[in-house]
């Protein structure tokens, strides 16, 4: 059974990242540049998770699919992704840590997942996230 949460998810090469933080951290900043970068939108600030077979695959929310709150332009529309198995966890948090030796474990109805902190002032944080796509997440045949 499908239950919405309230993150924010785009999908890299098949695989979806979903984007945790606080009110006005910066998660749906984070996915449009991540979509300048080739992702493609799943969901902004809602999402619908469920775990499929050991996976947590997230899907577009039916009430807002296609939509991205671009701060100072207002909701725009942009394609969506089908559904995607989630590979990683990116939590925008200012208290990230300098260094990590492995990423954190996080659950997501009932699925671990790797979670990675990053500090969300970053001027490169689209490129981090990507490269802790690389390095931590999950990889799926």
């Amino acid at each position: 059974m499908s239950r919405a949460v309230q993150l924010t998810c785009v999908a890299i090469g098949g695989r979806g990242v979903l984007i945790d933080g606080a009110p006005g951290s910066g998660k749906s900043s984070l996915a449009l540049a991540l979509i300048d970068r080739g992702a493609v939108l799943v969901g902004d600030d809602g999402v619908m998770v469920e775990a499929q077979g050991g996976r947590l695959v997230a899907a577009a929310h039916p009430n807002t699919s296609g939509k991205l709150e671009v701060r100072n332009l207002g909701i725009l529309d942009f394609p969506v992704s089908p559904p995607v198995p989630v590979a990683l966890l990116v939590r925008l948090d200012a208290g990230a840590p300098r260094f990590i030796e492995q990423a954190q474990d996080h659950e997501v109805e009932g699925v671990m997942l790797p979670s990675v902190a990053l500090w969300p002032e970053s001027p490169v944080l689209a490129l981090r996230a990507e490269l802790a796509l690389s390095r931590y997440g999950l990889t799926f045949s």
